[in-house]
């Protein structure tokens, strides 16, 4: 299990009986989690009642929130030069997922082998982590979601960061229908990030669901490197896809063209409460032959 102990404005300080409370800079909240099917020994302890929000889900879909103390429309946390701003949505989402540092250090340190002479495709890139942490160490990254508000979203954490002036081509399209036209176009990438959701649509209305087009997409998008490219991450929180069949897929798909190795992982985050680690959905990274990481 892959995990950072860089944070400072973001901790997990306790999960137990399906819910999580967490510490986002100043304010605290309680999200439910279906991993944490546990009761801890100190579950419930007084850290929990100072809670400022509880996110509630609703029996007919969705959920709201119940505010405990009073809670910031939006406001900002940082990881390392990294600068987000979170707020509560009507999803139970903050527009971060913390345990994804792990995954921007892999990016950092592989992007800093190369002076950060490297193009990088973001599909379903949300509110932008990636793509702030490969163009922090200055990648040309082209950052694609279907929602129009989670790319301004992510534009305003790029501006938060400084990053505003960066090579960053933001795209409001169908992931599928991009990549598509770019593989008719003759474009190659060093590094493709995907992160695609469990079901979504389109701005046009397509319909995305995961377990019935990941694996021709992923096939589809792998055409997008060469010989030279360096990296296919693929990241996934959908229980039924994990770590070994991501890594499967991109044996399957990328190694008997361009050689390389995979590795698949789960990601975590500590429990300060209990020391132990929250599983957090899971990764599979491709290296290109010239690539060796020394955290693998």
């Amino acid at each position: 299990m892959k995990t950072t102990k860089c944070w400072k404005d973001f901790e997990l300080l306790d999960a137990t009986g399906g819910q999580k409370l967490e510490r986002w800079g100043e304010i605290t909240l309680i999200r439910p989690d279906p991993q944490a099917i546990w009761n801890s020994p100190r579950a419930k302890s007084a850290s929990w009642q100072s809670a400022h929000a509880t996110y509630h889900r609703s029996a007919s879909g969705g959920g709201s929130w119940q505010m405990h103390k009073p809670v910031p429309e939006q406001w900002k946390i940082s990881y390392r030069e990294l600068q987000f701003i979170v707020r509560p949505t009507g999803f139970k989402h903050t527009g971060l997922f913390p345990e994804q540092a792990a995954n921007w250090d892999m990016l950092d340190a592989l992007i800093s082998k190369t002076d950060g002479e490297m193009s990088v495709l973001n599909l379903f890139a949300y509110t932008g982590g990636a793509t702030l942490a490969c163009a922090a160490r200055g990648a040309q990254v082209c950052h694609v979601d279907a929602s129009k508000g989670m790319v301004s979203w992510a534009r305003q954490n790029a501006e938060a960061s400084g990053l505003k002036e960066k090579p960053i081509r933001w795209i409001v399209e169908d992931c599928r229908k991009f990549a598509a036209r770019e593989l008719r176009r003759g474009k190659r990438y060093d590094g493709i990030i995907m992160d695609p959701p469990s079901y979504g649509r389109g701005p046009g209305g397509e319909v995305w669901k995961l377990e019935d087009s990941l694996y021709d997409l992923i096939g589809q998008t792998a055409g997008l490197l060469d010989r030279d490219s360096r990296f296919f991450l693929l990241n996934s929180y959908t229980a039924g896809l994990s770590p070994s069949v991501m890594k499967y897929m991109l044996e399957l798909l990328i190694c008997p063209r361009l050689g390389g190795r995979v590795h698949g992982y789960e990601l975590g985050l500590p429990v300060t409460a209990t020391g132990g680690m929250l599983p957090c959905g899971g990764s599979a990274v491709w290296l290109g032959v010239n690539d060796n990481l020394s955290t693998f």
